[in-house]
């Protein structure tokens, strides 16, 4: 399997930063400017998205492709959405490669196998929907959820989004949230200093965050005002003094 490279930003202390679905590593171009300033940033492309478009992946796989891209000692590690759910993944399957851990939005995955079940028919249902309507179309279904509505119009980040409606269905098949096994107990043996974070309107991801800053071994919530699901998108400056006073913190 081809492995995931990549993109090269700053100076300083590393840190690895994971997109989240429909997005590609040139999203969230302010926050990751800004975080550019105080750390060396790795963004890749993840499985389905930007030019990793061809690249089929489950969340495990993405994860061990992920780690031999990475230097090979401890990194600071983040993520939002469906990029925090592959972070977990790798703190938990490469827990020697992890300095500390950073989440928005992020997903334990559901607990409930019929729930679990359901969640499988309705993304398959929609990677199917993907490639019969086109990615523009779909875009603009998808940034229409209540999820989204306070999102800036902001044409540079439409623009970052994955083009290719395949890839977008192969990553919702193969590393959707349906697929995801139920990592609530399995996130006790993360040993890394954990931020879970969570824009303050986004009440469903709140109650996330604050569960896996409690179940992992050393964890913190932080909520980040004015904003929903895409807390890095719509508060930038906010969400990257939070990330960087917790990654430079002693």
């Amino acid at each position: 399997m081809p492995l995931l490279r990549y993109e090269r930003h700053g100076s300083g202390p590393t840190l690895a930063w994971l997109h989240g679905f429909t997005q590609t590593r040139s999203s969230a171009h302010q926050f990751r400017t800004i975080l550019a300033g105080t750390h060396e940033l790795l963004t890749p492309d993840l499985p389905g998205h930007g030019d990793a478009f061809e690249i089929t992946a489950t969340l495990e796989e993405t994860a061990d492709l992920l780690v031999m891209g990475l230097p090979e000692q401890p990194v600071d590690l983040g993520g939002y959405s469906y990029g925090a759910r592959v972070a977990l993944h790798i703190a938990l399957r490469h827990p020697k490669r992890i300095r500390r851990l950073v989440l928005i939005g992020a997903s334990r995955g559901i607990h409930s196998e019929i729930e679990r079940g359901a969640r499988l028919e309705r993304d398959e249902t929609l990677a199917r929907h993907i490639v019969e309507v086109g990615t523009d179309r779909f875009l603009d279904e998808w940034l229409s959820q209540e999820m989204f509505q306070s999102l800036p119009d902001d044409g540079a980040e439409r623009a970052a989004r994955s083009t290719d409606p395949g890839g977008l269905a192969t990553s919702l098949r193969y590393s959707g949230t349906g697929t995801q096994a139920w990592l609530g107990e399995r996130i006790q043996a993360i040993s890394a200093p954990t931020l879970a974070l969570a824009g303050e309107r986004d009440a469903k991801f709140t109650v996330e965050a604050r569960a896996i800053a409690v179940g992992v071994a050393n964890g913190s919530f932080q909520s980040i005002e004015h904003a929903g699901h895409a807390a890095h998108l719509e508060q930038p400056a906010l969400c990257a003094l939070a990330v960087q006073s917790f990654l430079l913190s002693e």
